[in-house]
C-alpha cells in the first residue's frame, strides 16, 4: 500500500492507502529539484546578479535610513539564510548605514522574541534593531496615496520616511493573491487595516481571477504591485524554497520583474494535474503555516480544486493556536446559512469590510464543495463552530469519511493525497 506522508507541525503522520483506492499523490517537483548549489551560494549569486536593478551595495551608498522589511513567525522564510547576505550587501555600499528591520505582520498577531530569535538567530536579534508593524498603531501611520482601486494607502511611518526601502521574503503559491512574495512585503505586510481590509473586499476575493497562480487581471494583485510603487520599495531579494524549507532558488533586484522570474521558475515546478477523487487529504506544510485553523484554509484551496463535489477534504494542520482568528470563528459559530455569509460579503462595500472576512468568504467556498474533516490539535468544538467535523488521526478521518460517502451511496473512494497543499497549483 502505497504510504504517504503528511507534514503536521513539526513532524509528520504517515498514512498507507489501500491500493484499491489510491488516487495518487500531488506534489511539487520542488521537492526533487536539485540546485546544485548550497542555500547560502544561491542567495550570493541573486544578490550578485539582480534583476532590473543595481546591486543593493550601489543602491545603499549615500542613503542614512535603511528599513529592511521582514517577513513575521507565520512564514517560513529562510531569514537566516537570507538576512545576513543582505545586511552584507548594504554595509558593504555604507558601512555606517541606520538599519532598521520592520517585521511585516500584515494583520496578524505581533511576533513573540522567541520567535524572532528562531527566525533570525540570537545575534542579529540582539545586534540590529527591529520593529514589529502594528496594522492598528495610527500614529505611526501615513497616508501615501490613493490605490488604483480607489482605497487609501496607508503604511508604516518608518517605511515611508527611510532613504532606502528593501525587503526580504519567498515566493510560493497564494489562494488569492496568486503568489506570495515581491509586493506583499509592503500590502499586507506594513499596512494599516484598513488599507488591508479594502484591498481584501468581498468583490476582489469573489473574482475569478484571484486565484492561486494568476497574477494577471487579478485585482487585489493589481492593489499589492501599486503600493509596493508607491511606497518606493527599491529592492527584493526573495527565494523558494522546497518541503524541508530549504532555498532551491533565489532572486533579487526590482519588486515586479525579480518577482515575475521567481514565479516562472516556481510556476514550471509547482504545477500539478486535477485528479478528481472521492477524498482528498492535505496540509499546510507544517509548522510554522499549520499553527491555526485561520491559516489552514490555504491548504485547503488546493484539495477544493480536486475534490469531487460534495466528496470529503481531510485537513491536516497541527493547530496549536487554535482557531487564529476571533472574528474568522465568531463568523462561523453565529451564522450557519454558508451561501447567505458569502452573499453578504460579496454586497459588503469595500470600505466596509470586516476583519477575517476574506478568509471567511474562501472558507465558505470551501464547505460548500465539500465536505471538510479536521485532523488537529485544536479543541473539538471549536472545529465544529468552524463547520468542520473534529478527528484526531488520518484513520479515524478517513473511517468518518467513508461514512459520509456511504449516505451517497460510494463505497471505497477514491483517495487522493496533497502532502503540502501550500506548495502546488492545481491545474
Amino acid at each position: 500500500m502505497p504510504k504517504v506522508a503528511f507534514p503536521y507541525g513539526r513532524g509528520e503522520l504517515v498514512y498507507e492507502i489501500p491500493q484499491s483506492r489510491y488516487g495518487g499523490t500531488l506534489v511539487s517537483d520542488l521537492n526533487t529539484y536539485e540546485p546544485g548549489k548550497s542555500q547560502e551560494e544561491l542567495v550570493k549569486e541573486a544578490l550578485e546578479n539582480p534583476v532590473g536593478s543595481p546591486r543593493l551595495c550601489e543602491l545603499a551608498k549615500g542613503k542614512k535610513k535603511i528599513v529592511l522589511i521582514a517577513s513575521d513567525h507565520t512564514r517560513p522564510v529562510p531569514s537566516k539564510v537570507i538576512v545576513p547576505q543582505m545586511l552584507q550587501e548594504i554595509r558593504r555600499g555604507n558601512l555606517d548605514a541606520d538599519i532598521t528591520f520592520l517585521i511585516a505582520t500584515g494583520c496578524h498577531r505581533e511576533t513573540r522574541a522567541e520567535e524572532l530569535a528562531e527566525k533570525f538567530g540570537e545575534e542579529i536579534v540582539r545586534s540590529e534593531k527591529m520593529v514589529i508593524h502594528n496594522c492598528d498603531d495610527t500614529a505611526n501611520m501615513v497616508r501615501v496615496g490613493t490605490l488604483p482601486s480607489g482605497g487609501d494607502l496607508i503604511l508604516n511611518r518608518l517605511a515611508v520616511e527611510a532613504d532606502l526601502l528593501v525587503a526580504e521574503g519567498f515566493i510560493e503559491p497564494h489562494f488569492f493573491a496568486g503568489f506570495s512574495g515581491g509586493r506583499k512585503s509592503v500590502l499586507p505586510g506594513i499596512a494599516s487595516r484598513q488599507t488591508v481590509l479594502y484591498n481584501h473586499n468581498g468583490g476582489f476575493i469573489h473574482h475569478p481571477k484571484a486565484r492561486t497562480g494568476i497574477i494577471e487581471g487579478n485585482p487585489i494583485h493589481e492593489d499589492m504591485i501599486a503600493a509596493a510603487r508607491m511606497a518606493n520599495l527599491s529592492f527584493i531579494c526573495n527565494v523558494v524554497i522546497n518541503s524541508e524549507k530549504q532555498v532551491v532558488y533565489g532572486v533579487s533586484g526590482d519588486v515586479e520583474e525579480a518577482h515575475k522570474k521567481g514565479r516562472e521558475f516556481l510556476k514550471g515546478l509547482c504545477g500539478v494535474r486535477s485528479n478528481p477523487s472521492d477524498i482528498v487529504i492535505t496540509t499546510n506544510g507544517g509548522y510554522p503555516l499549520d499553527q491555526n485553523i485561520y491559516q489552514a484554509v490555504k491548504g485547503m484551496t488546493a484539495a477544493e480544486a480536486t475534490v469531487k463535489k460534495d466528496g470529503v477534504i481531510i485537513m491536516v494542520a497541527r493547530s496549536d493556536d487554535g482557531h487564529g482568528g476571533k472574528v474568522f470563528h465568531q463568523t462561523f459559530r453565529e451564522q450557519k446559512n454558508l451561501q447567505k455569509m458569502v452573499e453578504g460579503f460579496v454586497a459588503t462595500a469595500p470600505e466596509q469590510t470586516i476583519v477575517d472576512q476574506w478568509q471567511s468568504q474562501i472558507f465558505a467556498r470551501v464547505l460548500m464543495h465539500a465536505h471538510v474533516i479536521y485532523v488537529s490539535e485544536a479543541d473539538d468544538q471549536l472545529v465544529r463552530d468552524l463547520h468542520m467535523t473534529p478527528a484526531h488521526s488520518i484513520e479515524e478521518a478517513v473511517a468518518m469519511a467513508d461514512r459520509i460517502l456511504e449516505e451517497q451511496g460510494i463505497r471505497e473512494g477514491k483517495i487522493l493525497g496533497i502532502p503540502d497543499g501550500v506548495s502546488v497549483i492545481v491545474e
